[in-house]
């Protein structure tokens, strides 16, 4: 079984084809949304999928759309267990908005404090402060996606009880093998990102998510099969305290 928890279903050139490939190989995806209005178109697609499911996100490049999205973010609350993609960025990208940001991600956190939903973090050079965020606001479930932070954070992020979602980029990077060897294995997820990573100078799919799980196996010498169940329990495992 592949679970993808982090991939943008919405932004490929044909969205439905993806979605219906992931469908018919059983592949468990959560499909990241950017803004709420794109929440709002996509979900629709999901409502009859056996293992896909949308998530409502407030992504922070998207900064500029927060103020006049929030609303929709408020209405639609309720319609999904998954919040992403959201976070902060402070990298060069998102520096300049960067009030805008923890504004709004403090107002997320505050909504589903109380909820149980899993969140899927964006975190890029502000790693530290979604961590204390996230404690401070008692978010018990949150996914940190594509993690390229400090080795030493690690710890303090899996004593909070939270998870890391790994990619084929991150497997061919110096920085993304460190980050991926101090991961426990009992909280690593995987994720595509598709369609933003390129494999054989095309987008990534969601079934491409199996050179990750053969990475694993090799570097922690486990077979396959027991990677693969690994990962599917960890992610039933995170799923089951949204019961």
């Amino acid at each position: 079984m592949l679970i993808d928890t982090h991939c943008h279903i919405d932004l490929y050139k044909n969205p439905e084809k993806i979605l219906r490939e992931c469908e018919l190989q059983g592949i468990s995806v959560i499909s990241m949304t950017n803004l709420p209005s794109h929440f709002e178109q996509g979900y629709p697609f999901f409502q009859k999928t056996a293992n896909c499911r949308i998530a409502l996100g407030l992504h922070p490049l998207f900064a500029q759309n927060h103020k006049s999205e929030f609303n929709l973010f408020l209405k639609n609350i309720d319609k999904t267990s998954y919040i992403g993609e959201v976070g902060l960025d402070f990298s060069s990208d998102g520096i300049n908005t960067k009030s805008i940001q923890i504004e709004s991600f403090e107002l997320i956190l505050q909504t589903v404090s109380n909820k149980k939903k899993i969140l899927s973090i964006h975190s890029r050079k502000a790693e530290k402060e979604i961590l204390e965020l996230l404690k401070r606001y008692r978010v018990k479930n949150a996914i940190f996606h594509w993690y390229s932070g400090s080795l030493k954070l690690i710890d303090s992020i899996i004593e909070a009880g939270y998870f890391f979602s790994i990619n084929p980029k991150m497997i061919k990077s110096k920085n993304g093998t460190d980050i991926i060897s101090k991961i426990p294995l009992d909280r690593l997820l995987t994720e595509s990102d598709g369609p933003f990573i390129q494999i054989n100078q095309r987008p990534i799919n969601p079934w491409d998510i199996k050179e990750v799980l053969s990475y694993i196996s090799e570097t922690r010498q486990l077979s396959y099969v027991d990677v693969e169940r690994q990962i599917k329990n960890n992610f039933f495992n995170l799923i089951g305290r949204l019961k």
